[in-house]
């Protein structure tokens, strides 16, 4: 086999009836040395286009390895999908639950409602009073002070005492002693109840004392001589309450003590205090009287419902 059956173009260009070249004027002109060194030009052409194609799929497969290691990369963002993805459904949205007032039943919320309507409006009332009554004297005190004083007193009474210059420095005891009536028929005078010891006595040891047994007799005896003078006149529209006042938590405890015996009745009362002044500190230089003073109130008659209120209250105590 010679050069010219070996070369790629011989096997590419048609060949003649008697299967030799056509003829033309590259076949004519050429002789047979310079045929075999056309064939080898061609053969090492093809050679070139050879490699040159060898180094493009060299070039071309390193491509696909750069993108193979973005791969990771690329899956880690998520699955890839071919085609037409479907569309996917919004979850459902939760409803909240309702709470407070809202949960309850709708006669339930009409009844929460109203209630916390009263107590606003109650709220709002008081601090109104409250404020009238520490307030400086005005219209709407001069046309309802009584009015006011009812609310307030005793139970939301205002007292400054605790910021004073010179705070209180005394024991005040309030006492009281009672005329009774007894079974049959007979009038007797007890003697003195010391009604701030018995008091006292049962806060002693108490770790939960009743707000009665502290501050009810004190606060009734400041209020009385907080609305009296010296001479025990009323001063003002409260005198008369505070002395109805007194009168009532006295005869209250009477009955308690059983004053007079089984079966009395209080007929009339007198009360007074006995104060005595706190002792200084050995380090003071300040010098007070050990000496008690007595102020004592004249006698009150006890109307009947004031006794009728006392036992229904001690019965129900």
């Amino acid at each position: 086999m010679d050069a010219y059956d070996e070369g790629s173009k011989a096997r590419h260009l048609p060949d003649g009836p008697d299967g030799s070249l056509p003829e033309g004027p590259a076949s004519a002109g050429s002789t047979p040395d310079s045929t075999p060194c056309a064939d080898q030009e061609s053969t090492d052409q093809e050679s070139t286009d050879q490699e040159s194609v060898g180094e493009e799929s060299t070039d071309q497969e390193s491509v696909p390895q750069h993108h193979d290691s973005q791969a990771p990369t690329v899956q880690a963002l998520g699955p890839q999908v071919s085609g037409p993805q479907a569309p996917t459904a919004d979850p459902p949205v939760p409803v909240p639950t309702p709470t407070g007032i809202a949960s309850l039943p709708l006669r339930s919320q009409i009844v929460a409602a109203l209630a916390l309507a009263v107590v606003a409006v109650v709220a709002c009332v008081h601090l109104g009073m409250v404020f009238l009554h520490v307030a400086p004297s005005n219209t709407v005190t001069k046309q309802h002070g009584r009015a006011i004083d009812d609310w307030i007193y005793p139970e939301f009474e205002q007292n400054w005492k605790l910021f004073a210059p010179n705070p209180l420095q005394q024991n005040i005891d309030v006492q009281v002693r009672a005329q009774v009536r007894g079974a049959d028929g007979g009038i007797t005078e007890t003697g003195w109840y010391d009604l701030s010891a018995l008091d006292g006595a049962a806060i002693d040891g108490n770790l939960l004392p009743s707000h009665t047994q502290q501050n009810e007799l004190r606060r009734a005896w400041d209020f009385y001589i907080g609305t009296h003078d010296n001479g025990n006149h009323p001063v003002g529209l409260r005198g008369d309450l505070s002395q109805r006042y007194l009168r009532r938590i006295v005869v209250l405890r009477l009955d308690r003590e059983g004053a007079g015996g089984k079966g009395a009745v209080v007929e009339s009362v007198q009360v007074r205090s006995r104060t005595t002044n706190v002792p200084p500190p050995k380090w003071s230089e300040e010098q007070v009287s050990d000496t008690p003073v007595l102020r004592e109130l004249p006698w009150w008659t006890v109307p009947e419902e004031d006794v009728t209120d006392a036992r229904t209250e001690a019965s129900a105590g």
